[in-house]
């Protein structure tokens, strides 16, 4: 017998409350997560907002951008970078990121803590 498993969503807030290849900052079931829009891309990534060098929630602050088809985020007080997508550390460092999936529907975005 096969097990199906339902995601459960979070409202994360209205697209309107967004910026346009940057990031902001949203709460969730007490958890500040970094809520990123790329335009360019219509592509949408959430990730954990704690710099995992500084230990100071500011990623949703950082610049966003792409290495090759990557999209990344640069911590804004050192300039590491992390794939918005896999939370993977692109600057040579062991440490990552935690990423979360994110939908969209009737202007409203969603974020999934379970991953």
């Amino acid at each position: 017998m096969e097990t199906m498993t339902t995601t459960a969503w979070e409202l994360a807030c209205h697209i309107d409350d967004t910026v346009e290849n940057g990031g902001v900052c949203v709460q969730i079931g007490g958890k500040q997560i970094a809520l990123f829009y790329f335009k360019r891309r219509n592509e949408w990534y959430a990730t954990q907002n704690e710099c995992p060098h500084k230990k100071q929630m500011i990623l949703s602050r950082g610049m966003t951008g792409s290495l090759g088809d990557t999209p990344k985020v640069a911590c804004p007080f050192h300039k590491k970078t992390f794939a918005l997508d896999t939370g993977e550390c692109l600057s040579g460092d062991e440490c990552a990121i935690t990423t979360y999936p994110v939908k969209v529907e009737a202007g409203l975005v969603y974020i999934s803590l379970e991953n």
